[in-house]
């Protein structure tokens, strides 16, 4: 799991959180709750807006989850899938793009990232 104190994130987690998103549902169940905001959504409702549900959607759940990419809680006797792990998909993103055209001669154009 990728932790937002984390000062570097090793290759080995960072390519354990790429091979989650590997898979176009998990990609999209992921946009669908960065899409929903902090609030996060029920599973039922994580289902209708993604069109992914049942086994499938719990699987991909546990992947994101593992991941660190997604957060749940259970409000009652429902599951609330807390919503994006912002902080840590920033983390995975800032990898890629830390050391963007460190070895170009040519300074980055419009890449703010910092």
């Amino acid at each position: 799991m990728i932790r937002a104190n984390d000062p570097d994130l090793d290759v080995t987690r960072a390519a354990s959180s790429f091979a989650a998103l590997g898979s176009e549902q998990r990609l999209g169940v992921l946009r669908v709750l960065v899409r929903a905001g902090p609030d996060g959504l029920t599973i039922g409702e994580l289902g209708e807006r993604s069109g992914v549900t049942g086994s499938t959607l719990t699987h991909h759940m546990k992947i994101l989850t593992t991941a660190g990419l997604v957060r749940q809680a259970r409000k009652g006797r429902q599951i609330i899938c807390v919503g994006a792990a912002y902080d840590e998909m920033r983390i995975l993103s800032d990898y890629l793009l830390n050391e963007c055209c460190a070895d170009s001669s040519e300074p980055s154009k419009g890449h703010d990232h910092g």
